[in-house]
């Protein structure tokens, strides 16, 4: 866009000029470019935001469910008998895969107790790494338009600023008529960077804690059931 077009488009300074949709449509396109990303990327956060809210509490009901269930005085056996074929949850997948290694050591007469136990362990931590890498999912996209929305909007904001000085070279004229369309671009591009980055970087903060809780609680189990394994082993030495 040269500084001719730039000077006879400028129209005079009304409210109607200042909404948000006219100035959307006489946005110069790199700064429309950059609006219409960081509304796609503020409509995306919101999703993995709902996404995540419903996986982290229907993880925290199965988790309670099945934790009162295993700690009920119910046989490991009639449990897993009940879990095998869909465990359904984080606590359920670590119990079925320590109990399936069980299962095979017992039947397959391991000689080694200690081998079996140490097997088992890293059959655990295979399986909460797993689910933990599930909880993650897509929280590096909450990370990145938390961090990167502010200097989108900013370049956003660098472009309606430009526009706003070509427009004062060409016309000859400092009035607002001419200056504040292009500042008004810009201002707005630097909200729509920030309305998509705050809730990002909110959602980001809240749900890698609720993964690391999460991961906690699967650790502690899993050190609960090493050592109920343990016990039994004890047993049968």
């Amino acid at each position: 866009m040269n500084p001719t077009d730039i000077a006879s488009s400028v129209a005079p300074l009304t409210s109607s000029n200042l909404s948000l949709f006219h100035l959307f449509l006489h946005a110069h396109w790199v700064v429309e470019t950059v609006m219409v990303g960081l509304l796609v990327c503020s409509v995306w956060v919101w999703a993995i935001a709902i996404d995540k809210s419903l996986l982290f509490s229907r993880l925290r009901r199965s988790a309670d469910s099945f934790e009162e269930a295993f700690w009920s005085g119910q046989s490991l056996e009639e449990l897993y008998k009940t879990l095998s074929a869909h465990p359904g949850h984080s606590t359920g997948i670590v119990f079925v895969a320590a109990m399936r290694e069980w299962k095979r050591s017992i039947e397959g007469h391991a000689r080694s107790f200690a081998g079996l136990q140490m097997r088992i362990g890293k059959v655990m931590d295979v399986a909460i790494a797993r689910e933990v890498e599930h909880m993650e999912r897509r929280l590096l996209v909450l990370a990145t338009v938390g961090s990167a929305g502010p200097f989108i909007g900013l370049f956003g904001t660098v472009v309606g600023i430009m526009t706003s000085f070509q427009s004062i070279a060409s016309s000859q004229n400092t009035s607002l008529a001419v200056v504040a369309p292009g500042i008004a671009e810009s201002l707005f591009a630097t909200a729509i960077g920030l309305v998509a980055a705050i809730p990002a970087t909110i959602f980001y903060n809240k749900f890698a804690s609720e993964a690391n809780r999460q991961a906690q609680r699967l650790e502690g189990f899993a050190d609960e059931f090493t050592a109920i394994l343990s016990r039994q082993i004890d047993e049968r030495g």
